[in-house]
């Protein structure tokens, strides 16, 4: 076994994988099983990597940021309320500092480029083991420079099951299918839907679509 992932326990580190590109997933296992730790379960959207992470405690849950269903943010912000041992470390295009931000409030122990090599997943998950938090240094610098300049996660008064909503509406589906996604009754969902477009002062799905991908819970 590599040492990098011998180091912290006697037995191997396990991991969660979670990203909506299987060839994405086959990479990583690749590469997290070359140095020592053990995939135990791979996702293809957040919600079932939530689902995931509760039934199998991880050490570490993987989570691309834009998944279909529910966010990597989300998603890191369901796992780290339920599964404090497990760290989250999520992988992104993005360098904005809004979703940055976001991501570190959700819990987040790590911030990876995906344009970076893949060696430095397997330094960040090293260091958040360790208790740290890891950012691609071009995502330190983003931070540094938003946190000089004041920048603050958006305040979004809605609640995570709005969220959730939010964004299966920016995604397309309808209200009905929403309820499904989610386990709940078509009433509840259009509750939800109803008290989101009165929150957020958005009265067409269009105005969702833009408010979710402002969040980072969809891709442009």
């Amino acid at each position: 076994m590599h040492s990098g992932a011998a180091q912290y326990l006697d037995m191997p580190v396990e991991i969660i994988l979670a990203d909506d590109h299987e060839i994405v997933r086959e990479g990583f296992r690749a590469l997290l099983e070359r140095h020592g730790f053990r995939v135990v379960g791979e996702a293809s959207d957040g919600l079932e990597a939530v689902r995931l992470a509760q039934k199998l405690r991880p050490q570490v849950a993987v989570l691309d940021l834009s998944m279909p269903l529910l966010s990597g943010i989300e998603a890191s912000r369901q796992i780290t309320s339920f599964s404090r041992g497990t760290k989250t470390i999520l992988l992104t295009m993005y360098m904005e500092d809004q979703y940055i931000l976001e991501a570190l409030k959700a819990g987040a122990s790590g911030y990876i480029l995906k344009t970076k090599g893949t060696q430095e997943l397997v330094d960040a998950i090293s260091q958040v083991l360790r208790g740290t938090t890891y950012l691609s240094p071009e995502v330190s610098r983003t931070v540094i420079e938003a946190y000089r300049g004041g920048a603050q996660p958006e305040a979004v008064p809605i609640s995570p099951r709005e969220r959730q909503v939010l964004q299966l509406v920016a995604e397309g589906k309808s209200t009905k299918e929403a309820a499904s996604v989610l386990g709940i009754s078509v009433k509840t969902a259009s509750a939800h839907r109803t008290n989101l477009m009165s929150k957020l002062d958005i009265h067409e799905t269009a105005g969702l679509v833009r408010f979710a991908i402002r969040l980072g819970l969809i891709r442009p």
